[in-house]
């Protein structure tokens, strides 16, 4: 799409185009995710959940097995991965070449996931800080890996957040850590810039606002504001109620620049992505 860098990751041997938008479906396999409606445990709600994002033109299944919503309670390592491992038996039994990422900030279960189920993105909401073996393992299993800005942790992180000028903090904190992926051999590095992370209203719209301000670092952008707060908050609605919010910022995420969008709602994103295009075409 005009705008966006020509840039294609690795996924699995096969070359995927960022330089075209892509939509990234959401399946939490998690009791307590803010949004109800995206809950799925039962092994028939995650086989239908896998089969409407893969039908609705989605690219990439993004499962979680971790809430990382403000104040979610913690989850074990072992529950994690048996959550995870449930869900993606069921996956790969339905779309076994299906392009699949990992939404976790540890490394052992990122590891498990990719060894024993070929997933090929890993997803860290912590861009490695909660986990210092993150990096490393990324760089042993030569996977693409999504950057995500956050300051503190999911229980704490709406905590007051402060920036002196958060789009500058932003580009510091991630050209730093993208020169430590790349001097370990990360060859594919997406940037999340974290929205609803540690970040008031005020933040969120800043942010959007000044996207476009990342494309310096000459790395593809996600964007992931699916029924967030930044959306119900200040309309007084309800997470159910925010899809016709998710649609105008989706969009206007896509004219700043961003190569991914990470949602809930699939058929309505592959919509937004056409348009956009077809508006950018002429």
């Amino acid at each position: 799409m005009k705008g966006l860098l020509p840039y294609t990751i690795n996924v699995g041997g096969k070359l995927m185009d960022l330089g075209e938008p892509q939509v990234m479906g959401i399946l939490n396999v998690t009791p307590d995710s803010f949004y109800s409606a995206s809950r799925k445990s039962s092994g028939r709600e995650i086989a239908d959940r896998v089969e409407a994002i893969l039908a609705q033109g989605g690219s990439i299944i993004d499962i979680g097995a971790y809430s990382s919503r403000s104040g979610a309670d913690n989850v074990s390592v072992q529950e994690e991965m048996s959550r995870l491992r449930n869900g993606l038996r069921i996956l790969r039994d339905i779309a076994p070449e299906a392009v699949v990422s990992v939404d976790t900030f540890r490394a052992d279960v990122a590891r498990m996931c990719v060894e024993e189920y070929g997933v090929q993105i890993i997803n860290d909401i912590s861009g490695g800080e909660l986990d210092e073996r993150m990096f490393g393992t990324v760089a042993e299993l030569g996977v693409p890996y999504i950057l995500m800005h956050m300051k503190g942790n999911p229980q704490t992180m709406q905590q007051q957040p402060h920036y002196d000028d958060l789009l500058t903090e932003m580009l510091r904190y991630f050209g730093t850590r993208v020169q430590q992926l790349h001097e370990l051999g990360v060859k594919d590095v997406i940037l999340d810039p974290g929205f609803g992370f540690a970040k008031t209203l005020e933040h969120n719209y800043e942010l959007m606002n000044r996207m476009q301000d990342l494309r310096v670092l000459e790395l593809p952008i996600l964007a992931g504001v699916s029924r967030k707060s930044m959306i119900y908050r200040l309309l007084g609605l309800t997470p159910e109620e925010a899809l016709n919010g998710t649609s105008v910022l989706n969009t206007l995420a896509l004219l700043k620049g961003a190569s991914i969008l990470r949602v809930h709602d699939v058929r309505e994103a592959v919509e937004v992505v056409r348009i956009v295009k077809k508006m950018l075409s002429c």
